[in-house]
């Protein structure tokens, strides 16, 4: 059994230090360095973009999109106007993009996000971490394309490769699915809930309205069926 302490990201003790300090669980670091050896032989740089996030670093995400402080962007990311937005299309706006603070795969120390740092680089291109970089034509295409067909050799799943009416699509998401799937079959929206209760969270209110369908769309990620 895992902590609930770790699963909501409250504690990460179990977490090392896995190149340029990204926090991770060893054995997905020790993963992570293998599958990368591997794509340098095919000339791709895989690196990482961001890896442990804790409960308050989301926190401070989750409160800053609800509260105009950054931008909330559509399933095509376009930004999205929040003043016409009722607080349950808000909510569900979010979600899209941002998990709840407690409910992220990145407080697991399984879950990362990667990029081509090399290609990047060569574009001369700003790197946004959407999803035209991850298309035909994008400076990490090629690390897509290696990542739907070699990531599975190493351990690691893209839990959303595909949308299915809960997440966003994001081909630079992968997951270490041996110990992910531990962790995901130990979910409980009671300890989310409670944890929630004791946190100043915006939106709390309409957060527990619909937590149950939060929680079936956008954690499990099983969209609308």
């Amino acid at each position: 059994m895992i902590a609930t302490e770790h699963i909501l990201g409250k504690n990460p003790n179990l977490l090392v230090k896995c190149q340029q300090d990204f926090l991770l669980l060893p054995e997905v670091c020790n993963a992570f360095t293998n599958m990368q050896l591997a794509a340098i032989k095919d000339k791709v740089d895989l690196q990482i973009v961001s890896s442990y996030r804790s409960f308050e670093r989301q926190l401070v995400i989750w409160n800053a999109k609800w509260n105009g402080q950054r931008p909330i962007l559509d399933i095509n990311e376009r930004p999205l106007d929040i003043r016409f937005l009722s607080d349950r299309d808000k909510l569900f706006a979010i979600l899209t993009w941002s998990a709840l603070p407690g409910a992220s795969r990145h407080h697991w120390g399984t879950d990362l996000d990667v990029y081509d740092k090399t290609s990047v680089k060569q574009s001369g291109a700003g790197f946004e971490l959407v999803n035209k970089e991850y298309r035909d034509g994008g400076p990490c295409h090629k690390l897509a394309v290696w990542l739907t067909q070699y990531a599975g050799d190493f351990g690691f799943t893209q839990p959303y490769l595909n949308y299915t009416g809960g997440i966003a699509v994001e081909p630079w998401h992968i997951s270490y699915i041996e110990t992910a799937s531990k962790i995901e079959a130990q979910l409980n929206p009671k300890h989310l809930a409670l944890e929630l209760q004791n946190q100043a969270v915006s939106g709390a209110n309409t957060i527990t309205q619909h937590l149950d369908e939060i929680f079936k769309r956008y954690v499990l990620n099983q969209g609308h069926q």
